[in-house]
């Protein structure tokens, strides 16, 4: 007979705690009848009294790695978002604390949220809704210029084409534009893009854009990736579309262009500095649609989040290490 060994208690015995802000998971999590002990907190304070008997932990924003000085029981930690920054890679590993991202949970919400970004800027959706709260009937324009415009036959540049960006190549070509992807390893294919260049590229392909969506990770090599050198290559009509991470612009040089008309417009989901400060330039831009870092927010993703959960549980359970998004 073969005993597994496995990193985490048995089911009666384990304790999982839930911590976030917003998302409420526990009573999603209990309904599905696991037999596992859960408890729900909502701020660090929380977090930090009850972690030192927590065997797994579910958190994004309420991580802190103090809190690594608390983790006496746990051993699977889960994180909610898909980044991972906020964690000490090498400290988990020292206390062998597993770490999984959640990774892929939005996917469908922030690729969606992309091409809403993009459709309010081409077809003027911002103005139209600017107008109605004037109760002002546009006019029909003399000035092709100054009309909505349409998609089919234009470029689109994704920039960060892993599972999101590939979700929104499809969505593009949807609408007959043609592709460009943009990824660290260019040899992982092009997926739903025509053609698929690395990172080194950027600055090459800018010029024949109409639409750059920013939809990679923050790391050394794309903060500030477009900067001003890289703004200055975007053809006079293009438009920027950003649900990545506000460092992945220089947003002083952003902010000029715009204000010079130098290229048509941009759709930000993320700044610089979250809340964008309230004497930023960027709110009463006309050319500019903002969103408050909700690209990928969806009523799904407490579900999306327990799947990955659930799934690496029954791995841990068999003594399969092998995890959904395993980080550490």
């Amino acid at each position: 007979m073969t005993l597994t060994t496995t990193l985490l208690p048995a089911k009666d015995k384990l304790r999982l705690c839930f911590a976030h802000g917003a998302y409420n998971m526990k009573p999603i999590f209990d309904r599905a009848g696991h037999g596992i002990e859960t408890i729900q907190v909502s701020t660090y304070d929380d977090l930090q009294a009850c972690l030192p008997e927590v065997d797994v932990l579910v958190v994004s924003g309420l991580w802190k790695n103090d809190l690594l000085a608390s983790t006496g029981r746990l051993k699977y930690l889960q994180s909610v978002s898909s980044g991972t920054n906020q964690y000490d890679l090498a400290a988990l590993r020292e206390r062998g604390i597993v770490l999984a991202s959640g990774q892929g949970v939005n996917k469908n919400a922030v690729s969606e949220h992309a091409i809403g970004l993009m459709l309010s800027l081409t077809r003027r959706l911002a103005l139209a809704r600017d107008n109605q709260a004037k109760a002002w009937w546009r006019p029909e324009q003399t000035d092709p210029a100054e009309r909505e415009d349409e998609l089919p036959g234009k470029t689109m540049l994704i920039v960060g084409l892993g599972g999101i960006g590939d979700r929104i190549a499809r969505l593009a070509k949807a609408f007959d534009m043609k592709v460009i992807g943009v990824r660290r390893d260019p040899a992982r294919g092009a997926g739903f893009a025509d053609e698929v260049h690395s990172f080194r590229d950027v600055k090459a392909l800018l010029p024949r854009a109409d639409v750059v969506v920013l939809s990679c990770p923050l790391t050394d090599e794309t903060r500030n990736m477009i900067d001003a050198e890289a703004i200055a290559l975007l053809k006079p009509t293009a438009f920027l579309i950003n649900v990545a991470r506000g460092g992945c612009v220089e947003e002083p040089a952003l902010i000029a262009a715009l204000q010079a008309g130098r290229f048509a417009g941009a759709g930000l989901d993320v700044m610089a500095v979250e809340p964008l400060p309230k004497d930023s330039p960027l709110w009463s831009m006309p050319n500019v649609v903002l969103t408050p870092h909700t690209a990928g927010e969806t009523r799904r993703y407490e579900v999306n989040v327990l799947d990955i959960l659930t799934r690496n549980l029954d791995k841990l359970w068999a003594g399969d290490t092998a995890l959904v998004n395993r980080i550490v």
